[in-house]
């Protein structure tokens, strides 16, 4: 019998859970929050499509040797997404200072009657 629950169905479930935050929420913290989710069920995914049980750690001279590109790829992943993460917290943060507010719909508003 195979195995529903693995790192594909996972990736996949945390990956709708975070684009029905995005769409659904409109809070700006929200957003970010679900944009952090979507980017770690995507590199699951892909660290996941490329796991095979019968590979081993590159390491030394091994007869099957996982390929390391994926996994270099998705470090680079992690450290581009914690500076996105980082850049969209700081542009909250003036955003919030100068129109005092969290939510989407409420900031454009206040955009255009400025």
């Amino acid at each position: 019998m195979e195995q529903w629950i693995n790192g594909e169905t996972v990736s996949i479930a945390l990956f709708l859970i975070g684009f029905y935050g995005l769409l659904a929420r409109r809070n700006i913290i929200k957003s970010i929050i679900a944009l952090g989710i979507i980017q770690s069920a995507i590199i699951l995914f892909f660290l996941d499509i490329h796991h095979s049980a019968e590979q081993n750690p590159p390491i030394g001279i091994v007869t099957h040797a996982a390929d390391p590109l994926p996994q270099g790829l998705m470090i680079t992943a992690v450290i581009i997404g914690i500076s996105v993460t980082a850049v969209s917290l700081t542009m909250f943060i003036t955003l919030y200072h100068r129109y005092g507010t969290t939510n989407w719909l409420r900031l454009k508003k206040r955009r255009e009657d400025q």
